[in-house]
C-alpha cells in the first residue's frame, strides 16, 4: 500500500476518506484490481476526471484521542465523535481571536467538547445545529451554561428554540472567518448546511451523507425538496471543497464535492429515481427520536440525560 498524495477517491471498496488519512491504494493498483474481475471498466468510476490538485495543509489530518486535527496554523479544526449515534461535531476557530463555534454538539459529549475549548483557550462564540436531531440531544443549551457568553443557532424554519434563527444567507463569524447559511431543506424542514469558503469546506448536516444522505420520512421530510436542496446548495459549491457530514456508520470522515456527484448511489440517479429508492427504504423508527425531539426544540434542555439534569 502506498499512500496517494493527489487525494484520489480510493477505489469502490475502499470508500470516502481522503488519501491524506488513509493509506491507500495507487490509481494503477485500483485499475487492475477492477479489470481483474471485480468490475467491468464501464462500471468504473472515471478516475481520470478527478482533480490532481495537493489540497492546502488545513485539509492534511493527523489522529488524536478526539478527532482529526487540522494542522493549519491559520485555523483550530476539531472533527469529534460521539459513538452512541455516531454524530460527528466539529469545533472550528480562529486562533488569533481565539473565536471559536460548535457544530452539531451532542448532550453526552459535553464534558469532553468543553475541555478541549478551555484547553486550548478559546471563547466559545456560537454553539449550532445543523437541524433538528432525530437521534441524540444536542449539547447546545448545556454548554451555554458552561460559557454564558455563547449563543445557540439554528434554522428558523425548525421552529426550534434558540438565541439566533438562521436563514438562506446569513454568516456567522468567528475571528477573521465566517460561516455562510445555507438553506437544504428535505432530510427535515429546517436543514442547514454551513460553508466555510476561506478554508473550501462545508458542513451538510444529514443532507448530504458520505455516499447517501438523510432519511426523508419524518420531521416534515421531502426526497424531492431534499434532492432540489443537495443539486443547488451543496453540489453548485466549486468541486475541490470537502463535505464533512454529521453521521458516518462506516468510519468515513469526509468526502469532496465532486466525489458526491460522481459516485452517490442516490442522488447521482434522477429525481424520480431517487424518490423511488427513498420510499422503498423501509426504516425502522428511530430510537431515540422521543426523547430527543422535545429536547432539542428547547435547545436540548428538556428530558435530559439523569447525569445532566441535575446540573
Amino acid at each position: 500500500m502506498a499512500t496517494c498524495r493527489a487525494r484520489l477517491f480510493c477505489g469502490l471498496n475502499i470508500r470516502g476518506l481522503h488519501c491524506s488519512v488513509n493509506k491507500c491504494t495507487p490509481l494503477s493498483a485500483v485499475r487492475k484490481l477492477h479489470t481483474n474481475g471485480q468490475k467491468s471498466r464501464a462500471e468504473l468510476p472515471r478516475f481520470s476526471n478527478l482533480v490532481l490538485r495537493q489540497r492546502r495543509s488545513d485539509h492534511q489530518f493527523s489522529r488524536s484521542m478526539s478527532g482529526f486535527v487540522g494542522k493549519d496554523k491559520d485555523i483550530v479544526f476539531r472533527q469529534l465523535l460521539e459513538y452512541k449515534s455516531f454524530t460527528y461535531s466539529y469545533l472550528v476557530a480562529d486562533p488569533d481571536t481565539k473565536e471559536a463555534i460548535l457544530i452539531d454538539p451532542v448532550i453526552e459529549t459535553v464534558p469532553r467538547d468543553s475541555k478541549i475549548v478551555k484547553d486550548l483557550g478559546l471563547t466559545l462564540k456560537y454553539a449550532i445545529n445543523t437541524h433538528v436531531h432525530a437521534d441524540h440531544i444536542t449539547g447546545t443549551g448545556f454548554l451555554k451554561k458552561q460559557f454564558p457568553t455563547c449563543k445557540s443557532a439554528i434554522s428558523a424554519a425548525s421552529k426550534a428554540d434558540a438565541d439566533i434563527k438562521l436563514k438562506e444567507g446569513d454568516k456567522l463569524t468567528f475571528g477573521k472567518y465566517e460561516l455562510e447559511v445555507r438553506s437544504t431543506p428535505g432530510h427535515t424542514n429546517g436543514c442547514i448546511t454551513y460553508v466555510w469558503h476561506e478554508k473550501e469546506m462545508a458542513f451538510t448536516g444529514d443532507a448530504l451523507l458520505v455516499r447517501g444522505c438523510g432519511r426523508t420520512d419524518f420531521q416534515e421530510g421531502s426526497s424531492e425538496t431534499l434532492y432540489n436542496s443537495v443539486h443547488s446548495k451543496i453540489f453548485s459549491l466549486p468541486p475541490n471543497y470537502t463535505l464533512y457530514p454529521a453521521h458516518d456508520y462506516t468510519g468515513q470522515t469526509s468526502t469532496t464535492v465532486e466525489e458526491e456527484k460522481m459516485m452517490n448511489p442516490r442522488l447521482t440517479k434522477s429525481k424520480e429515481e431517487f424518490v423511488k429508492i427513498m420510499k422503498e427504504l423501509n426504516l425502522p423508527y428511530p430510537k431515540q427520536i422521543d426523547k430527543a425531539l422535545p429536547a432539542n426544540l428547547v435547545c436540548g434542555l428538556y428530558n435530559l440525560p439523569e447525569e445532566f439534569s441535575k446540573s
